[in-house]
């Protein structure tokens, strides 16, 4: 089994959840983050003063999923978060040594 963590802008969060599950992936979690790469942050503008903007709002995806699903994960998740502009986000894969469903105590993939 295999962690796929994803963070993608938040628009495309819709996108990113469609194209999972036409693929067949049952599950995954969204988490509201901020951070910052290339992209680097922004200057506005707030009550006549200008401020820097280090950290950018994305969203973090967390999918298990079994090995074999892996590739088409990426593919998935890479053309329905890419705009083409700097700050689409990055996909990382972990290994996942354990998953245990609590509700059945079904484990390994069939928990997934």
């Amino acid at each position: 089994m295999k962690l796929v963590q994803a963070i993608v802008k938040p628009f495309k969060l819709d996108d990113v959840r469609e194209a999972l599950t036409e693929i067949g992936v049952t599950g995954m979690t969204a988490i509201e983050v901020k951070g910052f790469g290339r992209q680097k942050g922004h200057t506005e503008l707030y009550r006549g003063a200008e401020y820097v903007v280090d950290f950018l709002p994305k969203i973090k995806l967390e999918i298990v999923v079994t090995d074999d699903q892996v590739d088409a994960v990426i593919e998935a998740v890479s053309n329905a978060a890419k705009t083409g502009k700097i700050g689409d986000g990055k996909i990382f894969v972990l290994p996942v040594e354990q998953a245990i469903r609590i509700r059945t105590g079904e484990e390994g993939n069939n928990a997934v």
